[in-house]
């Protein structure tokens, strides 16, 4: 089994940068493909970042939709099996609740084939 915690959200003005931070346990995250998912209020949950088992020496490919690619960044942290997100110049779309999940093997973008689950984290963008 497989534990995710996410920290780091809070309120922001248009433009500031915020971290979240994605603590695995019972499994090393790198062993792991991960993502992370928001939801607004009233919208489906949608993917804004993933990251694939590490693969040899290297951390995984990174993949972004195109509403985020260039402000977001996915890592990951081995020492402390963390996963984070970086968001830079956030906008108030950037909104909702956050979330990371995880599975065994292969990156997709449905949150439906996810099978770990954190309990989310609130981002809100305003002036």
């Amino acid at each position: 089994q497989v534990q995710l915690v996410e920290s780091g959200g809070g309120l922001v003005q248009p433009g500031a940068s915020l971290r979240l931070s994605c603590a695995a346990s019972g499994r090393a995250s790198g062993n792991l493909a991960m993502a992370w998912f928001r939801q607004a209020p009233g919208k489906e949950r949608e993917y804004v970042a993933a990251i694939s088992q590490s693969l040899g020496w290297t951390s995984g490919n990174t993949y972004y939709p195109d509403s985020v690619k260039g402000r977001f960044t996915i890592s990951r942290d081995y020492a402390k099996n963390t996963v984070y997100l970086q968001m830079n110049s956030l906008k108030p779309e950037d909104t909702g609740v956050y979330y990371c999940a995880g599975r065994p093997v292969g990156v997709v973008f449905n949150p439906g084939r996810y099978d770990w689950w954190g309990q989310g984290t609130q981002v809100t963008v305003s002036s």
